[in-house]
């Protein structure tokens, strides 16, 4: 299965390679922006645009809103996850 995760990006770091800092959740990460600007874009436009990324691209450009709920559903999945690991019998 392929997660997509939203970030925002928050600054460029790299014109020529097209690396950017996105903040996931609190956490920075580098991630390559290649995929969603055309070679004549101006990178500092990106700059406060939401993005769904993958294995450390950003595969596309998302709203805030879906963003917002995107990552209201990750953590819900996270609580569900931890309730389930909860419920497992213990091995004694």
């Amino acid at each position: 299965m392929c997660l997509g995760v939203p970030a925002k990006i928050i600054e460029i770091t790299d014109r020529t390679q097209k690396l950017a800092i996105v903040d996931v959740s609190g956490a920075r990460r580098v991630i390559n922006i290649t995929c969603i600007v055309a070679n004549d874009t101006d990178l500092e436009t990106c700059i406060g645009k939401w993005v769904l990324i993958h294995v450390g691209l950003a595969a596309s450009i998302i709203s805030e809103t879906e963003a917002m709920e995107t990552l209201k559903v990750l953590a819900e999945l996270g609580k569900i996850q931890e309730q389930i690991a909860a419920m497992q019998p213990s091995r004694i």
